[in-house]
C-alpha cells in the first residue's frame, strides 16, 4: 500500500472508481464546466475535451504563472481528460461532435445562447439522436429570464449577487473572493446535478437537460445572510475577518503575529476564559451568551486582545487548541499546500508528465473508501487523444482522419 493510500483508504483491490465506463462530452472553456468534469473524471469518468484546434480552452493563454510557457490556470481544472481538437465552426466538425455526443452519456457546455443550436449541437437536436442524454448548460444567468443572452463573468456575478457586499473591512470597499468562487460553485453544483439525474436516467431510462446559472449559484451560497434578509429583513453589511452572528470568531494579534480564532458555542468562550486566565468574562452578562458577545462585541475584543498580545502565535496556539478551541496559523499559500496534514492525507501527488517528467498535481478530495477516485492524470496538451478518440470511439480510419485534418476539421 502507497503512502497515499495508507492516507486515503484506497487500498489495493478495492472496487473501480464510481463512474467508470461513463463518457462524457465536454464543451465548455475556462472554470465552471472544467471544473465540473474534472470531477467527473476525478470519479472514473471517460471526459473528451473538446477545444478549437490552434487555440484550444481559453485558459491555454492565461499566464502567468506558467511552467514553461503551459499555464498553470489551465492545469487546475483539466486534469485526467483526454483533449481532440474539432472545429466546431467546420460543418464536418459539427457532425463529428454530433456523432460524439450519440456515444456519450454526458455533455456539458457553456457557450452563449444560441450558439450550439446554430451548430446543430443543442439539447433538441441531441436527445432526439440519444434520449439517454444528460445535457448540463451552465451559464451566467440560465438559460431563460431577461438575461440569458448575456455572458456570465465571475467578477461581476460576485458583485451582483451580494457576496462582494458582505466580504471586506467595515467601511472599505466590496471586496471579491481571491479565486473565482462562483464558477467553482457552479462547477461543484453541475456534478450533484449530473449525478441526481444519472440516477433519474436508471429508473426512467432517459436523460434531461440541466440549467445551471452563476448567478443562481452565487445567490444561494449567501446562506445564512441571505435567510437574515429574507426571513427577518436584516441588511448585512462587512466585518472584514469577523463573523457577523459569531464572537469571538475571526483574526486576533498575539505579540509576534495573527491567528484565526473561531468559538463556537458558550462552553468554547468558557474554557477561552480560563485558557486566557479571565474566567470572569464567561461570567458577565454583557458576554455570557453569543448574542450578549455579538451585542458587545468591540469591548470584549479589546478585553481579549488586551490578554493575547503578551504572548506569541505559537504559545496561543498550543494552549487554545489543548482547551478544545478551534484555532490556527493564517498561512500563505505556499505553507498551506505544504502543510503537514495535506501531505499525511495525500493531496498532492506526484503526476507523470511526457513534457516535464512530472508535475505536482492536487488529486480528488473526495475520499470514497469503497469505491475511490483514480489517481489523476497530466492535463492533455492540445488536441494530443484527437486521433485516439476518433478511432477508438469512432472507428474512423487512419486515412479518414488524415483527410478531416488536410481539410481544417480537426487539428
Amino acid at each position: 500500500m502507497t503512502e497515499q493510500q495508507a492516507a486515503t483508504g484506497a487500498a489495493v483491490g478495492q472496487g473501480a472508481a464510481p463512474l467508470e465506463g461513463i463518457r462524457v462530452l465536454d464543451l465548455s472553456r475556462v472554470l465552471a464546466g472544467p471544473w465540473c468534469t474534472q470531477t467527473l473524471a476525478d470519479l472514473g469518468a471517460e471526459v473528451w475535451k473538446i477545444e478549437a484546434p490552434g487555440q484550444g480552452d481559453d485558459t491555454r493563454s492565461w499566464l502567468p504563472p506558467d511552467l514553461d510557457g503551459e499555464s498553470t490556470y489551465f492545469m487546475c481544472a483539466n486534469r485526467s481528460k483526454q483533449s481532440v481538437a474539432i472545429n466546431l465552426k467546420h460543418s464536418e466538425g459539427q457532425a463529428l461532435v454530433r456523432r460524439l455526443a450519440q456515444e456519450a452519456d454526458i455533455l456539458v457546455e457553456n457557450y452563449r445562447l444560441g450558439t450550439l443550436a446554430k451548430f446543430g449541437l443543442d439539447y433538441e437536436t441531441l436527445a432526439e439522436l440519444n434520449p439517454r442524454l444528460i445535457y448540463c448548460s451552465i451559464s451566467g444567468y440560465g438559460r431563460t429570464g431577461p438575461r440569458a443572452a448575456e455572458p456570465g463573468y465571475d467578477f461581476v456575478i460576485q458583485a451582483e449577487s451580494g457576496l462582494m457586499a458582505i466580504t471586506g473591512e467595515v467601511g472599505g470597499e466590496p471586496m471579491k473572493l481571491g479565486v473565482a468562487i462562483t464558477d467553482l460553485v457552479t462547477g461543484m453544483n453541475a456534478v450533484q446535478a449530473i449525478l441526481a439525474a444519472l440516477l433519474a436516467r436508471g429508473h426512467s431510462g432517459k436523460g434531461q437537460l440541466i440549467d445551471l446559472a452563476l448567478l443562481d449559484g452565487a445567490v444561494n451560497v449567501l446562506a445564512n445572510i441571505g435567510m437574515g434578509y429574507l426571513a427577518a429583513q436584516h441588511r448585512p453589511g462587512r466585518f472584514g475577518n469577523g463573523h457577523p452572528t459569531v464572537v469571538p470568531y475571526q483574526i486576533v494579534s498575539s505579540s509576534d503575529g495573527r491567528f484565526a480564532l473561531a468559538v463556537g458555542n458558550d462552553a468554547q468562550f468558557a474554557a477561552l476564559c480560563g485558557v486566557l486566565r479571565r474566567p470572569e468574562l464567561a461570567q458577565d452578562n454583557r458576554y455570557c451568551s453569543n448574542r450578549q458577545r455579538v451585542l458587545n462585541r468591540d469591548t470584549l475584543l479589546r478585553e481579549l486582545e488586551g490578554v493575547l498580545v503578551t504572548q506569541s502565535n505559537s504559545y496561543w496556539l498550543e494552549k487554545i487548541r489543548a482547551a478544545g478551541i478551534p484555532a490556527g496559523s493564517v498561512r500563505d499559500v505556499p505553507e498551506a499546500l505544504d502543510a503537514p496534514e495535506i501531505k499525511a492525507r495525500g493531496l498532492i501527488v506526484d503526476t507523470p508528465d511526457g513534457r516535464h517528467g512530472s508535475i505536482r498535481l492536487m488529486r480528488s478530495p473526495l475520499n470514497l473508501r469503497g469505491t475511490p477516485p483514480r489517481a489523476p492524470t497530466a492535463p492533455p496538451r492540445l488536441g494530443e487523444h484527437t486521433d485516439a478518440v476518433l478511432k477508438n470511439i469512432l472507428r474512423a480510419s487512419s486515412e479518414q482522419i488524415s483527410l478531416w485534418r488536410g481539410s481544417g476539421v480537426i487539428e
